[in-house]
Parts: C-alpha cells; sequence; structure tokens
C-alpha cells in the first residue's frame, strides 16, 4: 500500500494501491483504524468490485475508482441524497469535460447517451454505505467507479461504454478525478446544508 500527499483540498489522507479487492474494504478497514474524516481511498484495478446489492463491477486497469470516507454527522435517513448528488457531480464534469448527454438511473448509476447506437449505457457506479451509531451516520463511505480508458467485458457492451470509447483517445485519469473531486465537494456541502431527505 503506498501513500501519497496531493493538493487535493479537503483529502485529509490518500491511500493509492494498485491492485486490490474493492476500495470500499479497504476504507472501511482504514476506518477501524481511525482514519480521518476526508481520507481518500483510490485504486488503479479492482479484483471484487461491487455496486448495489452486491452486484459485481468490473474494474479493470484504466477506470477511475476510489472510496472516500467522510464523517458527516448527519442522520442516516439523509444517505440516499448523497448518491444522487454524487452522481450529479459525476454528470456535471462528463458534461463540462466532453459534452456528453448524461442522465441518473436512480439511485446510483450514470448514464451516458451513445449517439452510434443511439441508446443509454453506463459509464458510472456509485455505492454510498455508513456505520450508524444512535441514528446517525459515524461515518460514511462514498465510493465511486467511472469507466474511462478500461477495457469493458463483451457481456456489457449493449449495456456499458466508457470515456475512451465515446471520444475515441485516452484520456488522463488524474485530470478527471481532480475534476470529479472538485464537483463532489460543491455538492457535499450543499447535502450537509440541506434538510432534504
Amino acid at each position: 500500500m503506498q501513500e501519497i500527499t496531493l493538493s487535493l483540498p479537503r483529502v485529509s489522507r490518500m491511500v493509492s494501491v494498485e491492485i486490490l479487492d474493492s476500495t470500499q474494504n479497504l476504507a472501511r478497514e482504514l476506518v477501524r483504524q481511525g482514519t480521518p474524516d476526508g481520507t481518500l481511498v483510490l485504486a488503479y484495478e479492482q479484483t471484487g468490485g461491487r455496486g448495489q446489492y452486491e452486484r459485481t463491477w468490473d474494474a479493470q486497469r484504466g477506470g477511475i475508482y476510489f472510496t472516500l470516507v467522510l464523517r458527516p454527522e448527519k442522520p442516516v435517513c439523509h444517505n440516499a441524497r448523497l448518491s444522487i448528488k454524487t452522481a450529479e457531480a459525476v454528470c456535471e464534469v462528463l458534461k463540462k469535460l466532453f459534452g456528453f448527454k448524461t442522465k441518473i438511473k436512480h439511485p446510483n448509476d450514470v448514464l451516458v447517451w451513445e449517439e452510434k447506437t443511439r441508446s443509454w449505457k453506463k459509464i458510472c457506479g456509485i455505492l454510498t454505505e455508513s456505520f450508524v451509531q444512535e441514528g446517525r451516520a459515524s461515518w460514511l463511505l462514498v465510493g465511486v467507479g467511472i469507466n474511462v480508458n478500461n477495457p469493458l467485458q463483451h457481456a456489457l457492451k449493449d449495456t456499458a461504454t466508457s470515456v475512451k470509447k465515446l471520444v475515441g483517445r485516452d484520456i488522463p485519469l488524474e485530470f478527471i478525478l481532480q475534476e470529479t473531486l472538485d464537483a463532489f465537494w460543491v455538492k457535499y456541502t450543499q447535502w450537509k446544508l440541506s434538510s432534504q431527505i
């Protein structure tokens, strides 16, 4: 496990791993060890990536896979709304950087319009998990997986796509990661201040 210091606003600690089963699993272990609010767990490849309801997530090298450890001290009834706010952040970044037409498939997927096939395809999955004490989340994990340059399994060709497939070239991962985190923190602040469920 490699630890890197970056100038990413509001990221208190960054843990970068070449390959692991799931950033969510490592983030959960780091929480048990007392990692601070704002910890970012980043992987270049996941062998056991998962989405909601324990569905598997194809996470080969070339995508962006991360989990943020947060301590919002907000009632858990608001947690589902954070998944939507996170998806909104990803949609904004994909539109800003590439002009993609996007929409959110509730509660935790981002779809893009693929003009070639004239269909909506999944490009991002989001997974939020929390540990509850006395009705409040003492910590919250926000996991994000974005298909960027990673190859997709043939079985997913009709349902998923990637940035590279849509624009026809490799995209620097650090660039999208930075933009996504910047957009997320704006949405996270809105969520923390909102009373909307």
